[in-house]
């Protein structure tokens, strides 16, 4: 694919509450064995795109580990690879990214020394599968400034967290509303664009000039009326995992045969990191239903409708139901879990009881081993 690919991935927000306390939006674990940011880069990788930039900043730790080896999204290569840049303090700049279209100007050098005459910009907290050529065919096919990935929502009950948009029949973009309180219009932006490489270096640029450093609100909006932008629409499984009922729901979803069969079992495949551990293992008196569980799990207890990662112990007699249970969680015996997010690492002692009555409850508990 003519085109160079950059995730933003180093933003954050107060409504993923502890969630985020120890890592970036981008490295939230899904599905049992991804990070967010797994379904960003494999689009990259399936759509033959050789360079990818990823750029990261808030509690960046867990996701520069988790991509310190670029082999798994095949892009251990000798000409292209991945990329990661974090805010750098320079003679010229002492800022943290101010905004995406700062964190773009920034690491200017990476465009400008780039061959390729597309860019692939995606945000790096979307959970989905796209091809990435059958944009750029559509971005070329209308003659497009820039072209925006954009989905329908069924469900506009939390509407107002997106960028919404209204298009023409012919696809072209002829309002831009980003966050807006209220709205009538139902399709949202999913934060992935194509834009030709010189013209993003202009505009880029440009904002900076006028101390602007929003790519949405400074460059999209502002110059909706005098570029042609074009919407190219998803039609398959998409969702944003940036708020605490969204992460929870999108995990939730992949308990859907129709979801995981589409993420696990359709061609092309979503990689990630992988570690070699053993296979789950259920314990005499255990009782899994759909669950995802994932390597390296013990099961003694019941486990209902629920997403355990990896490393999970679940104590004798204890009752997990409607939950998602993250890494190297331990539940000791009888305990009860019901609508939980469990943090990683996180140790529940025996007998506990945790109950999410308003929508999921994060549960972090840091005590030592407790059976």
């Amino acid at each position: 694919m003519k085109a160079i690919g950059v995730i933003l991935a180093g933003g954050n927000n107060k409504l993923m509450k502890e969630l985020t306390n120890k890592r970036a939006i981008a490295a939230m674990p899904v599905a049992g064995s991804y990070r967010c940011i797994d379904f960003a880069l494999s689009n990259m990788a399936n759509s033959k795109i050789q360079k990818v930039a990823v750029i990261t900043q808030y509690n960046a730790r867990s996701l520069n580990e988790h991509l310190s080896s670029s082999k798994w999204w095949d892009f251990g290569r000798k000409q292209g690879g991945l990329y990661v840049f974090t805010p750098t303090i320079t003679a010229d700049s002492s800022y943290w990214y101010r905004g995406t279209a700062d964190s773009l100007y920034q690491n200017l050098h990476f465009l400008k020394t780039s061959h390729e005459p597309y860019v692939v910009i995606a945000s790096g907290d979307g959970v989905y599968k796209l091809d990435y050529n059958k944009v750029l065919e559509y971005h070329i096919e209308k003659k497009a400034d820039i072209t925006m990935v954009v989905k329908k929502m069924e469900d506009r009950s939390d509407i107002n967290r997106y960028g919404v948009v209204s298009m023409t029949e012919e696809g072209r973009i002829t309002e831009i509303d980003e966050k807006p309180l209220e709205t009538n219009l139902s399709t949202v932006s999913t934060g992935v664009y194509i834009i030709r490489r010189r013209l993003l270096i202009e505009l880029i640029e440009k904002a900076a000039e006028e101390d602007r450093h929003d790519f949405v609100r400074d460059i999209l909006m502002r110059y909706k009326n005098i570029k042609k932008i074009y919407g190219y629409k998803l039609e398959s499984y998409w969702s944003n995992i940036s708020t605490v009922d969204a992460y929870y729901k999108t995990n939730m979803n992949f308990l859907d045969r129709e979801v995981r069969n589409r993420f696990f079992k359709e061609y092309p495949d979503i990689y990630t990191k992988v570690d070699d551990l053993p296979p789950a293992k259920y314990n005499h008196g255990s009782d899994v239903k759909n669950s995802l569980v994932s390597s390296g799990c013990i099961v003694n207890g019941t486990v209902e409708n629920s997403v355990l990662f990896k490393k999970i112990y679940i104590g004798n007699n204890s009752i997990v139901k409607n939950c998602i249970i993250l890494n190297d969680a331990y539940i000791g015996d009888n305990s009860y879990i019901e609508n939980c997010i469990i943090e990683s690492g996180s140790t529940i002692k025996a007998n506990s009881r945790y109950v999410g009555e308003n929508g999921p409850m994060i549960v972090v508990e840091d005590n030592p081993i407790y059976s």
